[in-house]
């Protein structure tokens, strides 16, 4: 192991291992001003230091993926215990919580990608002046960084953010303003942004002041930005020429799960769109998925006030408009949710643990069962990954061959359309890839059906 003299290193070991998320709470933290978000050749935003940079390591104790974490913040766990200490419940696979449920916003339903809850929680913060502001993704003008952290200030500012964005984005552009702020705000987040948050807050009072209240984001993966190329293309379109991307339009004549994608084309000026079902499974298989997303546990967001997702089960996913899971982990949260129950503003009701768990099981299948496999790949390499809470937990052979094929494929995806984006060469050269993946997960299926059903019998 590293001592920790030489924690000035660690941030290339970060960077240089990919092992960056792009949050940018190293350029927040760093005291020279010595590093930017660029974009590097896969499509993420890194940080790269500047000949300013000192080297001192300071801006690596915010980091989520750093190596050497203080004792205190090691993992999520130690993080949640200092700042929700209201969450009296626990499980070890979503962490503290005071409640969980299932249901969405009459109001924001519509205008969501899922239920609203998100918009709705936003709004009532601003209406209740919990906050001032909402640093939420906005859209922009520029196709190729179509989307930005920004700060909302009313309602309607909020409402246009409040659509799922799969494209890279930073926090660095945001927080360096924070301090020039006369308000409080509320931020939008995904888990690994949010332990970035909470580790600076952890060190800087002053921030822990200003963010009061944070909003996370049940993630599937961070994508690169050549997803959002590839969708574009697969719809006809090209990314210099098309805005107002929507990765998640419903049908509301539908189910949740068969949504669609769509562009506006600005030459031809009309809208692109093609169903996620013709273009095949982008979640499951990790393609353009960023590699620090393999060896991260924290599939609800933990560190957040109220956790956010989509209800994958029934009867929820079969109502195209969309369905929330939600896990309140604050009081403030907590309340805002009861109290739209009470007024008729949020339909929403009560979900036991074991359906939130199943709703999300992919998720939890892979990043935490399946993570201790992946560290041990990552450590013959020589790739230093942080504490882990899942690591120990042992995999039968059938499904390391998926975790083998997936990694694979994650990386192999990202390569190829570095190097060729065009749909029909990429999609081409993954196809026998995908295919031995698809066949390896149906193996996968169908023997651990047969384990529950011999292990049952057994009992």
């Amino acid at each position: 192991m590293l001592q920790m003299e030489n924690k000035s290193k660690v941030i290339d070991l970060v960077v240089n291992n990919d092992l960056c998320v792009g949050c940018g709470l190293c350029v927040y933290k760093c005291p020279n001003n010595a590093i930017e978000m660029r974009w590097n050749k896969i499509g993420f935003l890194v940080p790269m230091p500047s000949n300013k940079c000192d080297l001192d390591g300071s801006c690596l104790t915010v980091c989520p993926f750093n190596p050497f974490p203080q004792n205190n913040v090691r993992t999520e766990k130690e993080l949640s215990d200092h700042f929700l200490p209201n969450a009296k419940s626990f499980d070890p696979q979503i962490g503290r919580y005071i409640a969980i449920y299932a249901g969405y916003s009459n109001k924001f339903r519509i205008t969501s990608s899922s239920g609203g809850i998100a918009t709705y929680v936003m709004t009532e913060l601003l209406d209740r002046h919990t906050v001032k502001y909402v640093v939420s993704v906005k859209e922009t003008k520029n196709p190729f960084a179509p989307y930005v952290y920004a700060l909302c200030n009313n309602k309607q500012e909020v409402l246009s953010s409040s659509k799922t964005k799969y494209f890279p984005v930073t926090l660095s552009n945001v927080l360096t303003q924070l301090s020039k702020l006369d308000g409080t705000v509320a931020i939008v987040g995904t888990a690994c942004f949010i332990k970035a948050i909470r580790l600076a807050q952890y060190e800087d009072q002053t921030l822990k002041n200003k963010i009061v209240f944070i909003v996370g984001i049940i993630c599937g993966g961070q994508k690169s930005r050549f997803f959002s190329e590839y969708l574009i293309r697969k719809a006809g379109g090209t990314l210099d020429h098309c805005s107002e991307l929507q990765y998640r339009v419903k049908d509301l004549s539908s189910s949740a799960s068969d949504y669609s994608f769509s562009c506006y084309d600005q030459t031809f000026k009309h809208q692109k769109e093609i169903k996620m079902r013709y273009v095949g499974d982008m979640w499951g298989t990790g393609l353009f998925k960023a590699n620090a997303c393999d060896f991260c546990d924290d599939v609800t967001t933990e560190l957040a006030d109220i956790s956010l997702g989509d209800a994958w089960i029934e009867p929820y996913v079969s109502d195209g408009y969309g369905t929330n899971v939600i896990v309140t982990r604050s009081t403030l949260a907590h309340e805002i949710i009861h109290q739209g129950m009470i007024n008729g503003s949020l339909s929403v009701r009560d979900l036991e643990l074991e359906q939130l768990l199943i709703s999300q099981r992919g998720s939890f299948n892979h990043r935490q069962k399946g993570l201790g496999y992946r560290i041990r790949h990552a450590k013959k390499r020589g790739i230093i990954i942080p504490p882990k809470r899942h690591d120990k937990e042992s995999i039968p052979f059938y499904f390391k061959l998926v975790q083998k094929k997936r990694m694979q494929v994650r990386k192999a995806s990202l390569e190829l359309w570095s190097r060729m984006p065009k749909t029909e060469t990429f999609d081409r050269r993954i196809r026998d890839k995908l295919t031995c993946l698809r066949i390896r997960t149906k193996v996968y299926h169908y023997l651990e059906k047969i384990h529950k059903i011999l292990m049952s019998s057994l009992l």
